[in-house]
């Protein structure tokens, strides 16, 4: 008997291997070209707000200039493998570099919209031309429908692992700067692969090694010193000394120094100057506190500097304080750094203080206690995630949880520059069925600020009284506080609800006016 000897194809198994390096480039190509636009959608939001508009146009602007690369893509019908490289190529520079780019476009020019419009227009058309190209070098090994099938799910799955990958492990762990330039070394990684591999193939090999190593070795150096450029930049922003800088799994956080003037910024918004704070934080406590009938239980929602806390711990017969802050490193920073810590008194190491690490919502959620006193101390409402914090639902659950004649006071923006959306959260909170006061003082740092008190039963100004030393208020202010001028008076407005998130709306309006006019 005569056994037939099968012997496996050589070229047929190179070609296995060569398509199988080309769909792992389009994976990663996808995971880039993801990351690219979730980084300018995230950076955008960060320097101008308005959350849901910027990551709207990246992504229409972004998909249009695929649109475009796609359809340019029939114009170019030789050597595909030299082409594709140089584009790859073009995209992990303009990528690699885009949030270099878009920092220091914004502190030093006046046309940021046009730079950031400017490479994700041509980070999306570059993008738009690769995927075709490399779906025709592809098709040599196999039919239409098999490798339109092969492209296009490596291609979901590489989307898929960006937008999974992006917010929980490149955000918190290299920041907005590193991994723009991470990106762009994966982009450099896709083009060294294929040279290697496909070098005999390429009409221009030694011309698209030079310029691999070029790219590489400056977007190392980006990666390498990505932090010191970010501090240039953010030093340029804040104009001030940085003495602390750090992006959480939540936020960036920021604290700046200038002669005796300390800052700290959210996201690139002030959230105190410890010039005039003091101001601020009276106003927020204590006419809550001396207007409810009881203050031995206090909830506070937000306050994670514990400036807030710094006032409700002057009250002796305080004996319980619950703060609920999502961030526990916003909590560190300001339980450790001497700075912030000479100004809260180190309140937040207070035996009487209980920390949950969780978001206000799930909190108030899933409690079962009752408070006295209610201080949300939480960011203006600039985007739609805040935005469920001001609605008539969350302040429908927290009636649940305040006491009989207790009283919930609510930071509530500028009266002046964000009068509409001041008068949304009253609005909003009386819908919800509270007897509400509104209130306001000047703080120098924000111009004339607003608050809310709500209680369940109708609150008595006359209630509000001195007990203990404060810097700013005093008997008369804290009877001017309740008092309003004609161009802040009442407004009509929507009710803010989980549905319409009109508050975001109203926020973004009126602080638009006050932008164009910088």
């Amino acid at each position: 008997m005569i056994e037939a000897k099968i012997t496996e194809n050589p070229i047929k198994k190179e070609e296995e291997k060569e398509q199988l390096l080309l769909l792992v480039s389009v994976f990663f190509i996808s995971l880039c070209g993801i990351s690219y636009e979730l980084l300018f959608g995230t950076i955008s939001s960060y320097l101008i707000g308005d959350t849901v508009l910027q990551f709207s146009l990246t992504i229409g602007i972004f998909m249009s200039a695929m649109g475009l690369g796609s359809y340019l893509s029939k114009y170019i019908e030789t050597n595909l493998l030299d082409k594709f490289i140089i584009i790859e190529i073009w995209i992990a520079i303009i990528g690699g570099f885009s949030a270099f780019i878009l920092f220091f476009a914004f502190a030093y020019t006046e046309i940021y919209s046009f730079f950031m419009y400017f490479c994700l227009i041509i980070i999306g058309t570059l993008i738009g031309l690769e995927i075709p190209i490399v779906t025709r070098i592809i098709q040599q090994y196999g039919t239409l429908k098999i490798t339109l099938a092969r492209v296009f799910s490596l291609d979901y799955l590489g989307a898929l692992a960006a937008s999974i990958l992006f917010p929980l492990t490149f955000l918190p762990y290299l920041g907005l700067m590193a991994s723009s330039f991470f990106f762009g070394l994966l982009n450099i990684g896709v083009t060294a692969a294929n040279i290697i591999y496909f070098y005999n193939k390429l009409t221009g090999g030694k011309r698209c090694i030079f310029w691999t190593l070029i790219a590489g070795i400056l977007l190392l150096t980006g990666l390498i010193f990505s932090y010191k450029i970010v501090s240039l930049a953010e030093s340029a922003l804040y104009q001030a000394d940085i003495v602390y800088t750090k992006q959480t799994k939540y936020q960036r956080i920021i604290v700046t120094k200038w002669k005796e003037e300390i800052n700290l910024f959210l996201d690139g918004n002030l959230q105190f100057c410890s010039l005039d704070e003091y101001r601020y934080h009276e106003t927020l406590v204590h006419p809550a506190i001396t207007m409810s009938s009881s203050r031995e239980n206090i909830l506070l929602l937000g306050g994670g500097d514990g400036l807030a806390l710094r006032e409700i711990l002057k009250y002796k017969d305080v004996k319980t304080i619950t703060l609920v802050d999502i961030d526990p490193e916003m909590i560190e920073l300001c339980s450790t750094h001497p700075l912030i810590v000479s100004l809260n008194k180190n309140s937040l190491k207070d035996t009487k203080v209980k920390y949950i690490a969780q978001d206000a919502w799930k909190f108030i959620n899933d409690t079962d206690k009752l408070f006295d006193v209610i201080i949300i101390d939480l960011p203006d409402p600039g985007n739609e995630k805040l935005s469920k914090l001001y609605s008539n639902t969350f302040y429908n659950m927290l009636g649940h949880h305040l006491s009989r004649g207790g009283i919930i006071a609510v930071q509530s923006t500028s009266t002046f520059f964000s009068t509409k959306t001041f008068w949304c959260i009253y609005n909003t909170i009386e819908k919800a069925g509270f007897h509400v006061k509104p209130i306001h003082t000047l703080v120098p740092s924000f111009g004339d600020w607003g608050f809310v008190l709500a209680s369940n039963e109708k609150p008595d100004p006359g209630r509000c009284r001195i007990e203990v030393p404060l810097k700013y208020l005093n008997e008369e202010t804290m009877k001017s506080i309740f008092h309003f001028s004609e161009d802040i008076q009442w407004r009509e407005t929507m009710v803010n609800t989980l549905d319409n998130s009109i508050v975001t709306y109203y926020y973004n309006e009126d602080w638009s006016k006050w932008n164009e006019n910088d």
